[in-house]
């Protein structure tokens, strides 16, 4: 579901080449689902190798980081760990869309209709076994670092901009702000020329910067009054939220009364959730000790020999993209010697 706080952050467009030198924690999980969903054929199934094994998640994290790489930004990967115990409603309600959408998919394709077929299509996405390992690998031979999180990755992401590890997070998910991120970076892995659903049209999607102090200042909110406003709204934690209560209608509540304690019309409903605890995984997250994040050299043949050799990837697509990163990085460290 995702926590819907689009319309109360202050977010500011921004381009890629903004983070040029500076070290993005990005949501592992929440990147491969973008490449999962969006990366298909006309059909919407995803790609896939001469065994049948999809690959649509190494294309996006090929092309994306060689992009990253080019533009002289460090991006290290953050993994989810075992998630809340709160978070099983959750789940089981994005398994039953998952369901829902495969019964559609099918009827679009038995119809003919491949625009909702597509469009059904991603929204059966799911992380299937192998595919965080073989992220994994992939990006070992980029050179590129990973953290396991314990427990949510956005929070560990959170943690490593506070420890000063990382300027940002990067996620399309708002909860980094409620567990404390003090940048988040929204359309980071998916920005580019996008088509609208069922319309003839593509807009650009560009990067956004959400700075979360300049977002509580704005609302005149503390950390802790933004949790609960997130927690009114709905969190993964509790996913339907507060009945009849939306965004801004949740923000005048808080604004008004500070706590979800003292607002008299929700105690009831209040009863049912144990917001106590939600607000612990925000305040006091699960995170990652992380003593030093060391970016390792690429690994050229090793992303030839496995992305060619093993997943059916086109040799000349890869070399000239591999060719194209070489170029951009030698074409840096030129401008760099000419500082000495």
């Amino acid at each position: 579901m995702g926590l819907n706080l689009k319309d109360l952050v202050v977010r500011e467009k921004t381009s890629l080449e903004a983070f040029s030198t500076k070290i993005i924690a990005i949501d592992a999980y929440n990147a491969i689902y973008q490449f999962l969903a969006s990366i298909r054929g006309p059909d919407g199934l995803q790609l896939s190798d001469s065994e049948g094994r999809i690959t649509s998640h190494l294309s996006g994290l090929l092309y994306r980081n060689v992009n990253f790489l080019s533009l002289g930004i460090k991006p290290v990967y953050v993994f989810d760990g075992k998630p809340p115990s709160l978070k099983t409603a959750e789940i089981e309600r994005r398994k039953q869309i998952k369901k829902d959408a495969t019964i559609k998919y099918e009827k679009a394709i038995a119809a003919g209709n491949m625009e909702d077929a597509r469009k059904y299509a991603q929204q059966t996405t799911s992380m299937r076994d192998g595919m965080v390992q073989e992220s994994k690998q992939l990006l070992t031979y980029f050179g590129i670092p990973y953290i396991e999180a314990p427990s949510e990755g956005e929070a560990t992401a959170a943690h490593l901009t506070n420890t000063e590890q990382a300027y940002a997070s990067a996620s399309q998910d708002f909860d980094s702000i409620l567990c404390g991120a003090k940048r988040l970076i929204r359309n980071f892995t998916n920005s580019g020329r996008r088509k609208i659903p069922n319309r003839n049209t593509y807009i650009d999607i560009v990067p956004e910067i959400i700075e979360t102090q300049k977002t509580l200042d704005s609302l005149g909110l503390t950390r802790e009054e933004l949790i609960d406003v997130g927690i009114l709204i709905g969190t993964d934690f509790n996913p339907n939220g507060f009945e009849r209560i939306g965004p801004k209608t949740a923000l005048k509540m808080i604004r008004q009364h500070s706590r979800l304690e003292d607002i008299p019309q929700i105690q009831e409903q209040l009863q049912e959730i144990d917001f106590q605890q939600i607000r612990k995984i925000f305040l006091n997250p699960e995170v990652a000790d992380v003593d030093e994040i060391i970016f390792d050299k690429i690994d050229y043949e090793a992303i030839t020999n496995y992305l060619v050799k093993e997943r059916s990837f086109s040799e000349d697509r890869i070399q000239s993209t591999l060719n194209r990163l070489k170029r951009a990085l030698e074409k840096k460290s030129q401008n760099l010697d000419q500082w000495f």
